[in-house]
């Protein structure tokens, strides 16, 4: 599970810089390496949301668990 908490944090580093570029530079590294609307992309996308709901998840569970 530590491994798995590992790769999603990192996921959403990856995704919360991208992000970060939209917003800054209107830069998207994500259809700039993969293409625009490709079946690729759209794999990475869902994959960085997935992550984002687990450790959101994850997090809500601890914080449940620190109140009892």
């Amino acid at each position: 599970m530590k491994n798995l908490n590992f790769v999603a944090m990192i996921l959403m580093i990856i995704g919360g810089l991208n992000w970060g570029l939209i917003g800054f530079f209107n830069y998207n590294l994500v259809t700039s390496l993969l293409g625009d609307a490709s079946q690729m992309t759209k794999i990475v996308y869902c994959v960085v949301g997935v992550c984002a709901l687990y450790e959101a998840y994850c997090f809500l569970k601890s914080k449940g668990s620190a109140a009892s």
